[in-house]
């Protein structure tokens, strides 16, 4: 319980504000809606151990703590930056000793990918035999960061960055509880909205700060800037932001699209994203889904990463930009891609199988007698400068691995592929080849 001075002392408006039952919650209706997985639960009246996956500011510890109150569950909140296997066993043992007493136990989480494996480990007879019950926060992919086995014992829900009408929906509590409105222009508290980036404790923390300012003279756009600072968009290169990012850059270069392309590489170096991480998957996106479609392609892509490391940022930045509009407008192939993947399962399937003996050397005389180079043609010698001898293994029969398409320079290719085929089944019906 807080003490006497505790509850006079200031609170932020965020905290005053925390929702006091679960309909409060907004944004998260896919959740707790008519139909939604917890609704469904609460309305059987049980409770499973669950993992709340989502951005910060989404409402996980405020849910955490209103299922226990509507579960009747003691509410045990632990955050994994600052405890230890020591507070867990000391958690555990209470748990236990509560239960024998006919009370459950919700253990609260914050951060629990922050917890070590072992550690992790250390929840599962617990959880399993219901001594706990579960409840983890994480801002990072479950599937990533935490062990199989615990996930396997939970539930994991997913909470949405709040949308612009949840966001609407805080700023009118806001200025419910401080009876004002907030003294902004329409755009401004548009602008005010798009700033928290679906964050609903930065929304109210900037409301706070305009609400906090003496006068009522309407604030617009432009000095909303100088009063608040913008939340900075969420980016962690070494977690799930990082992948899911270069996976929308790569996909919108993929799909030609250019504006999408940008977009995705200014978020990216917004964020803090090392250019040359994005310059090396440029230059496999040039040879993997651009291909032979356009071959200055992989020059372009290797020229650009060349051209950064001497500039670097900023400067640099405008050449990475200006290969990303390159790619995403250039044809594309994934045949080259698909004739090595073609090709290295043929290679795996017919084992170590020689070349046949006319395409060999012969350096000694030995290798003579036994055939080595017997029979080739030198190409250059031939009509057409073209033999068309066989170069696959004797007992393999010819494949087809590349198969150009019809976009780009791969168009010339086809045409090239099919001479030869021709000049090839020309010479081998001369030879009397079967």
């Amino acid at each position: 319980m807080a003490s006497l001075f505790e509850t006079q002392a200031p609170r932020p408006l965020a905290d005053r504000l925390r929702p006091q039952s679960l309909n409060e919650v907004v944004g998260q209706d896919h959740l707790l809606g008519e139909g939604g997985p917890l609704a469904r639960l609460l309305g059987a009246g049980r409770m499973v151990s669950i993992v709340l996956w989502g951005p910060p500011g989404t409402g996980k510890t405020t849910i955490a703590r209103l299922l226990a109150e509507h579960t009747k569950l003691h509410y045990e909140p632990l955050s994994a930056v600052f405890s230890g296997v020591a507070e867990l066993r000391k958690i555990f043992d209470t748990a236990r000793k509560r239960r024998e007493a006919g009370q459950g136990t919700l253990l609260f989480i914050d951060e629990i990918h922050r917890f070590n494996r072992s550690q992790q480990d250390s929840f599962l007879p617990y959880v399993e035999d219901g001594t706990v019950t579960l409840v983890g926060a994480t801002t990072e992919n479950p599937s990533f960061e935490l062990n199989g086995a615990l996930l396997s014992r939970c539930q994991v829900l997913v909470l949405r960055r709040l949308d612009d009408a949840a966001l609407e929906a805080l700023l009118v509590r806001a200025e419910t509880a401080e009876g004002r409105k907030l003294p902004l222009s329409n755009d401004a508290r548009a602008a005010l909205r798009a700033m928290a980036d679906g964050d609903g404790r930065a929304i109210l923390n900037m409301a706070e700060q305009v609400l906090g300012l003496a006068g009522n003279e309407i604030i617009e756009t432009a000095e909303l800037a100088d009063i608040v600072a913008r939340r900075a968009p969420l980016y962690d290169k070494s977690q799930e932001g990082h992948y899911n990012l270069i996976s929308a850059l790569h996909k919108s270069l993929r799909g030609s699209d250019t504006d999408a392309a940008l977009y995705w590489l200014a978020r990216m170096l917004t964020g803090g994203e090392d250019p040359n991480y994005i310059c090396r998957r440029l230059v496999r996106f040039s040879s993997e889904d651009v291909g032979l479609a356009e071959p200055d392609a992989l020059t372009h892509a290797v020229s650009t990463w060349q051209a950064y490391e001497r500039l670097g940022s900023p400067e640099g930045e405008l050449m990475v930009a200006q290969l990303v509009i390159y790619l995403a407008s250039a044809p594309k192939s994934n045949a080259a891609y698909k004739a090595l993947g073609f090709a290295m399962r043929a290679a795996k399937n017919e084992g170590s199988l020689m070349p046949p003996k006319h395409i060999l050397n012969a350096p000694t005389q030995m290798m003579k007698e036994l055939g080595y180079g017997a029979g080739y043609e030198y190409d250059h010698d031939a009509e057409d400068g073209f033999s068309g001898q066989n170069y696959f293994p004797d007992e393999m029969r010819r494949e087809r691995f590349y198969r150009p398409g019809e976009r780009g320079f791969e168009r010339e290719i086809a045409k090239r592929l099919d001479y030869w085929d021709k000049l090839r089944a020309k010479r081998q019906t001369d030879r009397g080849d079967e």
